[in-house]
Order: C-alpha cells, then sequence, then structure tokens
C-alpha cells in the first residue's frame, strides 16, 4: 500500500472545497458575532474525564484516545466541542447572567456517522448559557436557521422534538429506572414490538392513559396534528403539556424560517445529555441532519457549575458535500515583479479590490496555462491594464 495513502473516511480538502467551506464558516461566524455570541477556541487534546463530562457517556467509543507522555494519564482527541465549551463558560469565564459563545474547528470520530460521512468533520455551533426560558431556545434555532440559509443551504426542513414527553410520562407514571432504560432503548429502535410487550407488562402498576401514551409515541411524528392528539391521549402531566405548549410556540415562530416543520415526540436523541426542547435540520438530497440542537441544562453540572444551557451544531464538511461544486475563481497573471514600483502598486490596488493576483517566477513564463488565470496584466504605454488571455 502507498505510504501516502490515508484511513478510510478521512480525506483531504482539495482547492474548491477548502475555499467553500472557510466561506461558510466565515459568513456563519460572522453572523453569530452580530447576535453577540462570542468566538472561543477549545484545544483538540484534552483529558478523557473533562470531553466526557456532562455528555452522558454517549462519546466515550467516538473518540481517539492516547497516553500522555508527561503525566501518563489517559488523553483523547474531541469528538464533540460542546463539553469544552460548557467548561469554558464554567470555570474560565464564570460570568453570572446569560453568556453567548460560538466556535470552529475540526472534530474526529473513530467512527463514521454514516456511510458517506467522514470521520473528520468541521463542527461549528453556538451554545447560550444562563437563560432557562423559551425565548433562548427560540433564539439559538433562530440563528441556526439563518446560518444555514447564509452557507447556501435552500429548502429547511426541522423536526421538533422535547425529551420531556417522554421523561414526563415516565416520571409521572413512577416507571422505575431499569424499566426506563429498557423503553428508551427499544423506542430508539423504534420496535413497537418489543414496545407493546413492555407496556403489557406494566400491568396496573402504571396508568392506562400512560400505558397507550407510550404505544402511541412512535406514531407521534408529523404536522400540527401531533399535538392535538398528543393533548388528548396523553395523561395531563405538568411536564408534557408545558413540553407540548413550547413546541406549538416554537413552531409558529420558525414556520418563516423554514420550508416545512414536523414534531417527533419520539425523538429522544441525546435523551441523557438533552433535558428539553430537541431539533434537526435537514434538506434536499441528505438523508442525514445537517444540523443539530437542543437543550441540555445539566452539562455544567460535571463542571461545578450547573446552568441552563441550549445549543446547536453543523458540520460544514457535510453541507460542503450537498453544494454543487464550485470552480476555483480565476486570477489576474502579472508578471515578475523586480524593481517596477508601478506594476507592483497595480498588483497591490487589485489585491485590495479582492481580486486573485498570481505573480510570475523567473524562468515560468509559460505556466500560464496552468495558474488558474483567465487575464494577465500588460503594460500598454506606462500603464498596466488587464486583459484576457
Amino acid at each position: 500500500m502507498p505510504a501516502w495513502i490515508l484511513p478510510e473516511y478521512i480525506e483531504d480538502m482539495l482547492p474548491a472545497e477548502a475555499r467553500r467551506i472557510e466561506m461558510m464558516r466565515r459568513r456563519v461566524l460572522d453572523w453569530l458575532l452580530v447576535h453577540g455570541y462570542e468566538l472561543v477556541g477549545p484545544p483538540l487534546l484534552e483529558y478523557v474525564e473533562s470531553l466526557l463530562a456532562g455528555s452522558g457517556g454517549d462519546t466515550n467509543l467516538r473518540m481517539f484516545k492516547v497516553v500522555d507522555q508527561l503525566s501518563g494519564r489517559m488523553m483523547a482527541l474531541r469528538a464533540d466541542m460542546t463539553p469544552q465549551v460548557a467548561r469554558i463558560d464554567a470555570h474560565l469565564l464564570n460570568r453570572k447572567g446569560v453568556t453567548r459563545l460560538c466556535y470552529a474547528g475540526s472534530v474526529l470520530h473513530t467512527l463514521p456517522s454514516g456511510l458517506t460521512r467522514t470521520r473528520e468533520p468541521f463542527q461549528v455551533g453556538a451554545e447560550l448559557y444562563g437563560h432557562a426560558g423559551l425565548e433562548s431556545d427560540l433564539e439559538v434555532q433562530r440563528v441556526m436557521l439563518q446560518s444555514l440559509a447564509l452557507a447556501g443551504v435552500s429548502k429547511i426542513h426541522i423536526d421538533l422534538g422535547h425529551v420531556a414527553v417522554f421523561r414526563g410520562l415516565v416520571t409521572g407514571a413512577g416507571i422505575p429506572a431499569g424499566l426506563e432504560k429498557e423503553l428508551f432503548r427499544v423506542l430508539q429502535a423504534k420496535d413497537t414490538s418489543a414496545l407493546k410487550e413492555l407496556c403489557a407488562g406494566l400491568g396496573r402498576k402504571v396508568d392506562t392513559r400512560a400505558r397507550q401514551a407510550l404505544l402511541l409515541l412512535p406514531e407521534l411524528y408529523g404536522d400540527s396534528g401531533v399535538l392535538a392528539l398528543a393533548r388528548d391521549a396523553f395523561p395531563n402531566y405538568p411536564e408534557i403539556v408545558t413540553a407540548l405548549d413550547e413546541l406549538e410556540t416554537a413552531a409558529e415562530e420558525l414556520k418563516p424560517l423554514v420550508d416545512t416543520l414536523a414534531f417527533d415526540l419520539a425523538d429522544l436523541r441525546g435523551y441523557h445529555y438533552h433535558t428539553g426542547m430537541v431539533f434537526a435540520a435537514y434538506t434536499c438530497n441528505s438523508p442525514n441532519a445537517i444540523a443539530l440542537g437542543g437543550r441540555y441544562d445539566e452539562i455544567g453540572k460535571a463542571f461545578g457549575r450547573s446552568r441552563p444551557a441550549t445549543g446547536f451544531s453543523m458540520d460544514l464538511r457535510e453541507l460542503s458535500s450537498l453544494m454543487q461544486a464550485d470552480i476555483y475563481p480565476k486570477g489576474i497573471l502579472a508578471p515578475y515583479v523586480k524593481g517596477d514600483e508601478k506594476l507592483a502598486n497595480r498588483i497591490d490596488q487589485l489585491r485590495y479590490e479582492g481580486h486573485i493576483v498570481v505573480a510570475g517566477l523567473p524562468g515560468h513564463e509559460r505556466d500560464q496555462d496552468i495558474s488558474g488565470c483567465d487575464r494577465k496584466l500588460i503594460l500598454e504605454g506606462d500603464v498596466w491594464v488587464i486583459v484576457k488571455i
């Protein structure tokens, strides 16, 4: 095998893709900046315990791990930047009130999350700490959808869910922790047969409406009729009523920003991590979510400072793969500059205006066909002018 072959699901970014990703990164971060989100840059490598803090252990198998030669402790390459940003909020900034942070950088996964996905996503995201109300959820969701539009994504669909629906059923019905795990597992697998068996085993210990609601959960995906059905069929537990109210309000706020919207009351993604509303954005020609987010109020607890938190993240490499292939912009070929002040000034002027100007080098005057230029600078009289090649 040639030494230059890369591992599976690891790829170089060639010029056109790298440029497209960088442009998306700038647009998204600039949009977050004008909304008050401050940029932070966590390290690629940390101790395993820190990276696992607050994640519910879901990221443990996704991380590459190494032994620190200085301390002898186990370290890992980050698989997600959200716990790192929570650590920054809790320990380094330690502010009172609301804190808005954003980030952009590569993360590494031991296995790809899909057949067409890389093991080195380029993650961009935002986190809002210190506010527990629906208003901060809506802010994060709006900013996410606007960021996707700025990145060039069209025809956006969003799914809204709320982990408090399932959690409220479990708590209100007094279902023990062991059985809760089993119910969670079969709901995640959408195994309706196993779900029926588990609910039948609940017997008279659990309210009939609660059992019926658990059986109904996998079917509760769709338009606003889903919420109406849930209100009629579910027990009147306070957590569930609040969750359904929040979903209804969010849908009304977000409809102008999306093409389609649906509710998924059985979405338990990150159930041991999220504490409230969860959301996922999709677009045409992609079976995978292009952006994910939700509320996770307990994440700071692992760092000794429990704060309300909500946020989102997206993979710019995934988004880039969905875009129409770009052609790297053509530049202007300039002669080799040696002692020609007018030529040097003209080149500087063009570059300040945003043009690509490639200065030739001695001995390569005939390389203009491979220089990526479709124009050139020539001297007419005493003026340097641009002409087509």
